[in-house]
C-alpha cells in the first residue's frame, strides 16, 4: 500500500505566483538562473539556486550558498509571498503544455516506504548530488522541490479529478515557456478520506524524476528519526497514462578515429541504414543519426532488437553495447567528456546546431523510452542506463513546499 498524508503546503500568493514560481534547480546553469531572475526579487531562483546572489567564482557548494538560499526563503515568507496554508490538505496540481495535459496529487509520501522499495527507484544517485539536496532540505527546514512520482492509473480516481478541475483554481498561472500551472486544494474530510483510501488500495508508486531528492529526504528522516514532518516528503503523483517521455538525445564529440566511411560501415553491421531519413524517429528501436550535415535513419537489426530482458531491450542499452563503448570508446557515459546528453525539449534543430558548429562529430536521435518499459524495470529492481528519459513539462518549483 501507498501511504500518503496531507499536509499544509506553503504556496505563493496567487496573484503573484507567476513571478516566484520556477523551473527546477537542477535543469539550468547558474549563468542561466542568473539571467532568468534578473530583475525579479521573488523569482524562487533566489532559493533553489542562491549562488546567484553571490560573486560568480563562489563555490556551489560552500556554506554561504546554502545560507544565502535559506535568507531569500526566509524574506519571502516575512514579506507574504509565500503563505503556509492553515490545515492539512491534499492538492491537484494541474499543467497543460500544448496538447498535452497531466494531472497531478500532490502529497506527503513516506519516507519509510521509500527506504523500504514500495516507492521504486530506477535511477543510481550520486552522494555529492544526494549530499546538496540533504544541506539545502535541512537549511530550509524544507522541501521546495517536489519529487516527480508515477502509479498505474485508477478509472475511479480520474473520474474524481476530472470533476474537481473543472471548477475554479486557485492558483493560475502560464509561464514563460508557454505552461500553464493550475492548483486545487482538496481540503474536505470526504476527499482527504478520498485520497487515503485510494491509494492504500496501490501496491506501489514509481520514481520519474526526482532520484536525488528522495534519497536525500530519506537519509533526513533516518538522521532525524522521523521527528517533526521529516517522516514525509514532498511529491506531485501522476496516473502513468498521462506521463509525457521525451527522448534523451546523444552527442558526440569525435569519431574515435574513425572517417565518416568507416563508421557508416560499422554501423551497417547493427543497423539497417536509410540515408536521407526524419530527424525524429517513430518507432521503437529506431533512431535517427546526424552526420556530415545528413540525417539517416537506423534501425536495430532484428538479431539485436529480439530482446526479452527489460533492461537490455532499452534502446539506450543497445546503444551503448553495440555502438557507443565498441566504436566510439565510450565505456562509461556517466564519465566520459566526449559524449554529452540533450534533453528532447530542445528538438533536434539543437543536435544539428551542435554538429554544424563542429563543436560534436554527430549526434544520435531517440526513440522515447516508454512509461511502461519504466515501470517494468522498477518491478523487477532494475536500474536503467543513465539519461534514459526526459519528462515534460517539467514541475515548477515553489508552487507547493513542504515545511518539516
Amino acid at each position: 500500500m501507498a501511504t500518503l498524508k496531507p499536509f499544509p503546503a506553503l504556496r505563493p500568493k496567487p496573484e503573484l505566483a507567476a513571478r516566484i514560481c520556477e523551473l527546477p534547480y537542477d535543469v539550468m546553469s547558474s549563468d542561466e538562473a542568473r539571467a532568468l531572475a534578473a530583475g525579479n526579487p521573488l523569482s524562487f531562483l533566489h532559493v533553489s539556486k542562491p549562488e546567484i546572489d553571490l560573486p560568480p567564482a563562489t563555490d556551489l557548494y560552500s556554506t554561504v550558498v546554502y545560507a544565502k538560499g535559506a535568507e531569500n526563503f526566509t524574506r519571502l515568507i516575512a514579506e507574504g509571498a509565500l503563505r503556509q496554508d492553515a490545515h492539512p490538505a491534499f492538492y491537484l496540481y494541474r499543467q497543460i503544455m500544448g496538447a498535452h495535459t497531466q494531472v497531478g496529487l500532490v502529497a506527503a509520501a513516506s519516507c519509510e516506504e521509500y527506504l523500504q522499495g514500495i516507492i521504486k527507484k530506477h535511477e543510481l544517485t550520486r552522494i555529492d548530488k544526494e549530499d546538496d539536496r540533504v544541506r539545502h532540505i535541512e537549511t530550509l527546514n524544507s522541501q521546495t522541490g517536489p519529487v516527480f512520482l508515477t502509479y498505474r492509473a485508477e478509472a475511479a480516481f480520474d473520474a474524481f479529478v476530472t470533476k474537481k478541475v473543472v471548477t475554479a483554481p486557485e492558483v493560475d498561472l502560464t509561464a514563460t515557456d508557454g505552461v500553464r500551472h493550475t492548483a486545487w486544494m482538496l481540503s474536505s474530510a470526504d476527499e482527504i478520506a478520498l485520497v487515503e483510501r485510494t491509494f492504500a488500495k496501490i501496491s506501489c508508486l514509481y520514481i520519474a524524476d526526482g532520484h536525488h531528492r528522495s534519497a536525500a529526504a530519506g537519509r533526513i528522516f533516518q538522521s532525524r528519526k522521523g521527528a517533526g514532518q521529516s517522516g514525509s516528503f514532498l511529491t506531485v503523483i501522476f496516473p502513468h497514462n498521462q506521463m509525457q517521455i521525451l527522448p534523451y538525445n546523444r552527442v558526440m564529440k569525435d569519431l574515435n578515429g574513425l572517417a565518416l566511411e568507416q563508421l557508416l560501415a560499422k554501423l551497417d553491421a547493427i543497423f539497417n541504414i536509410c540515408d536521407g531519413g526524419a530527424p525524429k524517429p517513430v518507432r521503437k528501436h529506431e533512431l535517427a543519426l546526424y552526420l556530415g550535415g545528413q540525417w539517416r535513419t537506423l534501425t536495430f537489426r532484428p538479431q539485436f532488437s529480439a530482446i526479452k530482458d527489460p533492461i537490455e531491450k532499452l534502446d539506450v542499452t543497445l546503444l551503448q553495447k553495440l555502438v557507443l563503448a565498441p566504436l566510439f570508446g565510450i565505456d562509461d557515459p556517466r564519465t566520459s567528456k566526449r559524449i554529452n546528453f540533450v534533453g528532447g525539449i530542445r528538438g533536434t534543430a539543437e543536435l544539428e546546431k551542435l554538429v554544424n558548429s563542429g563543436e560534436y562529430a554527430c549526434a544520435f536521435s531517440m526513440y522515447p523510452t516508454s512509461i511502461e518499459d519504466l515501470m517494468e524495470i522498477a518491478d523487477a529492481g532494475g536500474i536503467m542506463p543513465p539519461k534514459s528519459t526526459w519528462f515534460e513539462p517539467k514541475l515548477r518549483d515553489a508552487m507547493f513546499c513542504h515545511m518539516i
